[in-house]
């Protein structure tokens, strides 16, 4: 099908030029002539090589079609041309991830917390309606003209309430081996912590310029997904904050259930805990004392992920990464992390005052005794 014949699909879609081609079919960008507006239209190879094509087509049209949300590409009508599966849905226009990835390099860290709170939001809403992306990766995450950014193709989702779903053959890898959690490399089904592992790496990907683990071959690979610790990001120049580092690998954790949520994810990036900017700790925390008990001084709990505070530290300690109270100079942020002062600033210095206190009283005490004693003898 060549563009110059601007073909037009049921009777409504002029297809226009090209823009993306894949192992299933090729995107168009086109005009609905009825409304007027731009749109995307993604057209089904018909070349018969697999019989679940279209099975499948169909699934990705029904799953996008449930999810109404700004981070998520929309679904505008489906349906069947010249025997070939249409899909109509939304024109980004703009970029992918992996375009602008490689248009200008690594990302920043106010572009990267952006992308990373986009992204979790559009996973959130997937998942609140049962469904697990499986193929999360820089290709599929596009941005528009203002840098919002939308989840595509969901062409090999699956709803959790349906194993039907995945559409594949038994005991089949699906979705791209460079961001695949470890839990679905010994073939435990996808769930939304994979998906969370997966915007992990992509995040640690858009930050450093390569992905977490890269091998040769494919069974190299899973291996690493599953037995090996990531590089801290700012061992491979990455400049970003101490507790932006140690919540991406948190994200990155081979336990699905020590991830964050999409949801939780999305309301700490939103937040701009990222920075990590210290929080005051309340009250009670300094402990008693008679106008004492306000803000003393910053504490740097903030720092830590909300989804475990005390769990944040132990993912940069174990690959080798700062721990602790010590500050990581990753670029020029300075910013000390995880670590909550055990005891009220000037605690020790006041047991020392009141232990010399105690000791002049008795000492006084012992020499009157003493005096008295002797004159009573006397």
């Amino acid at each position: 099908m060549r563009a110059g014949l601007r073909v037009l699909v049921a009777g409504r879609y002029r297809l226009q030029t090209v823009i993306g081609r894949g192992g299933m079919g090729e995107v168009w960008r086109g005009l609905d002539e009825v409304l007027g507006r731009p749109i995307a239209v993604k057209l089904l190879l018909n070349d018969g090589s697999d019989a679940s094509a279209e099975a499948r087509f169909r699934l990705e049209a029904q799953t996008s079609a449930r999810l109404n949300h700004p981070h998520v590409v929309g679904t505008l009508d489906f349906g069947a041309w010249e025997d070939r599966c249409f899909l109509v849905m939304e024109l980004i226009e703009g970029d992918s991830l992996a375009g602008e990835l490689t248009a200008g390099g690594p990302l920043t860290p106010e572009r990267l917390a952006q992308v990373a709170q986009h992204s979790a939001e559009g996973l959130a809403a997937a998942h609140a309606q049962g469904i697990v992306h499986r193929d999360v990766k820089p290709g599929n995450l596009l941005s528009d003209q203002q840098g919002s950014v939308r989840i595509a193709d969901f062409g090999i989702a699956r709803f959790v309430d349906d194993p039907s779903g995945a559409l594949t053959t038994a005991g089949q890898i699906v979705g791209t081996g460079l961001y695949l959690a470890p839990e679905r490399c010994i073939g435990t089904p996808a769930s939304a912590a994979s998906d969370m592992y997966s915007l992990g790496c992509v995040l640690y990907h858009l930050a450093v310029g390569s992905p977490p683990f890269e091998a040769s071959t494919a069974t190299a690979l899973l291996y690493q997904h599953v037995d090996a610790a990531p590089v801290p990001p700012h061992q491979r120049g990455a400049a970003l904050p101490p507790a932006f580092e140690a919540y991406l690998l948190s994200m990155l954790t081979k336990r699905p259930e020590e991830r964050p949520t999409a949801q939780q994810a999305a309301d700490w990036f939103a937040g701009g805990a990222w920075r990590g900017v210290p929080e005051p700790l309340p009250p009670e925390q300094w402990g008693g004392g008679g106008g004492h008990g306000q803000h003393r001084g910053p504490s740097q709990r903030g720092t830590a992920p909300s989804h475990r505070r005390a769990a944040a530290a132990p993912a940069p300690a174990r690959t080798g990464a700062a721990s602790g109270g010590t500050a990581m100079d990753s670029g020029g942020w300075n910013t000390s992390v995880h670590r909550v002062p055990s005891r009220r600033p000037g605690v020790r210095s006041s047991l020392r005052r009141h232990f010399r206190v105690a000791a002049l009283v008795g000492g006084a005490v012992l020499f009157v005794s003493a005096v008295l004693a002797g004159m009573s003898w006397f």
